[in-house]
């Protein structure tokens, strides 16, 4: 079952890519005492999250954080190094913390996951936004099959 607005975020480690290579974050340090604007993608360099729901995100940042968010992240079913590439060409760096889920264990864990093996693309994470207060979900908006409509940029600002 998916998870659902008022539950606890599971504590989950992602990847992210530093200085020095990957690094492990888990989900109680992400989102522990802090307002998170969380959304994901089904894939890094896909043409949906590349051309409007990432750079919606990176665009309407600093109004974002206006509103009391502390960190806007985009996670997807990818490792670390194509999410932080996929950042790099996005212009994210300082405004969307890129988040690696490469094996799907958070997209598994919050019961969102896609099966994209038609597409050739395997196991990945559906399409969502959620507000995370200190860890509980606050606002969740999962897309229907092809969608992109409810889990932008602009709903994200009106949850605030």
């Amino acid at each position: 079952m998916a998870i659902q607005v008022g539950d606890k975020v599971p504590n989950v480690g992602f990847r992210v890519l530093g200085p020095e290579g990957p690094k492990e974050v888990t989900s109680d340090e992400l989102f522990a005492g802090k307002k998170v604007a969380f959304f994901a993608v089904p894939g890094a360099f896909t043409p949906t999250c590349s051309q409007r729901h990432l750079p919606g995100y990176v665009e309407k940042a600093a109004q974002l954080k206006a509103k009391g968010v502390d960190t806007i992240a985009c996670v997807s079913v990818n490792d670390a190094f194509v999410m932080g590439a996929w950042g790099k060409d996005q212009k994210a760096e300082g405004k969307v913390m890129m988040l690696a889920d490469g094996s799907g264990d958070f997209t598994r864990a919050v019961g969102l996951e896609l099966d994209a093996t038609r597409n050739g693309l395997g196991k990945r994470s559906q399409r969502y936004s959620m507000l995370v207060d200190n860890g509980v979900i606050k606002a969740l908006h999962v897309e229907g099959p092809g969608k992109f409509e409810v889990s932008d940029a602009d709903t994200m600002l009106k949850d605030l």
